[in-house]
């Protein structure tokens, strides 16, 4: 049997969704909302989808099983504990799906999720060939247990660590991994590491695997957890009503004076370009969230869930590519977008500011009106930051803009990504600023002063 297995990515969000096929027909483990990605993959192999197959209701991206399972006449296979609102074939613990010469089983594995299932797989004559983990085994890591509510948390981290050890404990050592999280999403309990993976690697490296004290990893993985985008909490219900392909259908055109009536209006005006080129100039009251493989995670993160948004793009390339990447975390109805120069669109109402680096920010950071501010998360915060300086997470700041002094703000994050969405959304509230875009590490070597 001719046994392939082939990874989509979406680096933006940090997953990745698996396609395997025997050469004639297909499984396919956790798409993304844009399935044109997965029929491709299913067209250029020359196979059939006949299954779909999710590990569980996911907290950090809108799903396209139903739709792929829809478009592609396959068997949708969603774990029967969940509650959801659709049909779909119920799957529980030791289940198995036969398609062609592949043989896919299901494993409870709770813990990233109450319902999560992990799928192993078989060929033909073969023993395990590969398990995709979904958000249970990462690489060396687990996926985070505290997105269902704080009361199940510290239940779904134990059940974590006993699925993660029963995958050890029942799977050969080279069964391949495939988990769905880890490639820098926020489902990641802690940092994981390389870029593949088999089990026999994981019984020496994984989280769950090399501490054998059960309340010892509960406190572990609890302390280490971070903050997590906010509109992760709306993910789940969304997934569980079924959502369907997405509309990517160009959004509505708005001229200037639509524009400025938006802007004034105190609607969300987002700028899509480089954050260079936006703190040298931008339509005045635009906020800069640039189009890169973060947007769709920072953009949910920073505008709140349901409010009107209008981009400004350089090129209708550019808005179609943000639109395609928010689709992924549900965002499919956008006011409007406007692409074309800064100036032609601000009809003389521009605005910019500095941009510097933590060398320039030691030069004056003893200077009388200099405001420092940072935006990173407090889980960041906490591991290290400037002494005498305050800390407002980017995501707070358009509600808490009146906490910041008065003076020129220096405001700084970790890469200076972050730090333009919070130096940006200052300026609109009418703040002098100054954007650090530097990279962290460079703050003690730059001889800023360090909290002790």
């Amino acid at each position: 049997m001719n046994l392939k297995i082939c990874t989509v990515e979406t680096p933006g969000l940090g997953d990745r969704s698996y396609l395997a096929h025997d050469g004639e027909v297909a499984v396919v483990i956790d798409p993304q909302r844009d399935i044109d990605r997965m029929l491709a993959v299913a067209r250029d192999e020359g196979v059939r989808i006949t299954h779909v197959l999710e590990t569980h209701l996911h907290n950090d991206y809108v799903t396209g099983g139903l739709a792929l399972a829809r478009e592609a006449g396959a068997e949708y296979v969603v774990s029967g504990d969940d509650d959801v609102d659709f049909d779909r074939v119920p799957a529980t613990d030791g289940m198995e799906f036969r398609t062609g010469a592949l043989t896919v089983k299901a494993i409870a594995t709770p813990g990233h999720t109450e319902h999560h299932l992990a799928y192993e797989l078989r060929g033909d004559g073969n023993g395990a060939t590969a398990v995709f983990t979904g958000g249970s085994m990462l690489f060396g890591a687990v996926g985070r247990t505290d997105l269902v509510s704080t009361e199940a948390t510290d239940g779904l981290t134990r059940a974590q660590f006993q699925s993660v050890r029963r995958l050890a404990g029942e799977l050969p050592s080279e069964t391949e991994v495939f988990p769905t999280h880890g490639f820098g999403s926020f489902c990641s309990a802690t940092a994981t590491s390389g870029d593949s993976s088999t089990v026999g690697k994981e019984r020496d490296t994984n989280i769950a695997l090399t501490m054998s004290d059960e309340d010892e990893f509960v406190r572990t993985l609890l302390d280490g957890l971070g903050a997590y985008p906010r509109y992760y909490a709306h993910m789940g219900p969304a997934n569980a009503k079924g959502p369907g392909r997405p509309n990517l259908a160009a959004p509505e055109v708005v001229d200037p004076a639509e524009l400025r009536r938006r802007i004034d209006a105190g609607e969300w005006v987002v700028d899509l370009r480089q954050r260079k080129a936006f703190a040298r100039t931008h339509v005045q009251g635009t906020v800069s969230i640039e189009i890169g493989d973060p947007f769709a995670t920072y953009f949910g993160w920073t505008v709140p869930w349901g409010a009107p948004a209008t981009l400004i793009g350089e090129t209708a390339d550019e808005v179609s590519e943000a639109q395609r990447q928010l689709s992924r975390i549900g965002i499919d109805r956008l006011a409007g977008a406007a692409t074309g120069s800064v100036e032609g669109l601000g009809a003389g109402r521009t605005s910019s500011y500095p941009a510097a680096t933590f060398k320039d920010l030691a030069k004056v950071i003893d200077d009388e009106g200099v405001v420092v501010l940072d935006v990173r998360r407090p889980d960041e915060w906490d591991a290290g930051h400037l002494r005498d300086v305050a800390n407002i997470p980017f995501w707070e700041l358009a509600e808490r803009s009146g906490e910041v002094p008065p003076g020129q703000v220096w405001v700084h994050c970790a890469s200076g990504f972050r730090a333009a969405i919070g130096a940006s959304i200052l300026h609109r509230a009418g703040h002098d600023v100054v954007h650090v875009d530097d990279d962290w590490e460079h703050a003690a070597s730059a001889g800023l002063p360090m909290a002790e």
